[in-house]
């Protein structure tokens, strides 16, 4: 198993930038394919971006692709998501989630932080 927890959510204004991080425990992180999704509120979570767990395979969803950047250190059991260019529409609570290989569903994670929220002003 491996436990996550979340950090970096904020108020941003549009355009701004906004980095998350998780923080993961667990011997096996290195096996793990990782993964960021959000939900908006009235919304479905969707997801954003996924990465395998040596970081050479990236997938995005087309609405961040360009401005979202997902990243992974494996020496430290983190993942993190670069948000650049941010609009309004991304705003949302952002989960980061583990899996045995890269997805794009989020019915294929089984592990998942806390949430945080991510708000982006007009």
């Amino acid at each position: 198993q491996v436990q996550v927890v979340q950090s970096g959510g904020g108020l941003v204004q549009a355009g701004g930038s906004l980095r998350l991080s998780c923080a993961a425990s667990g011997r096996t992180f290195s096996s793990y394919a990782m993964g960021w999704f959000r939900q908006a509120p009235g919304k479905e979570r969707e997801f954003v971006a996924t990465i395998s767990s040596g970081g050479g395979i990236t997938y995005y969803a087309d609405s961040v692709k360009g401005r979202f950047a997902i990243s992974r250190d494996n020496a430290k059991n983190a993942v993190y998501l670069q948000m650049n260019s941010l609009k309004p529409e991304d705003t949302a609570v952002y989960y980061c989630a583990a899996t045995s290989s890269v997805s794009t569903s989020s019915h294929e994670y089984p592990y998942w932080g806390q949430g945080t929220q991510v708000t982006v002003s007009s």
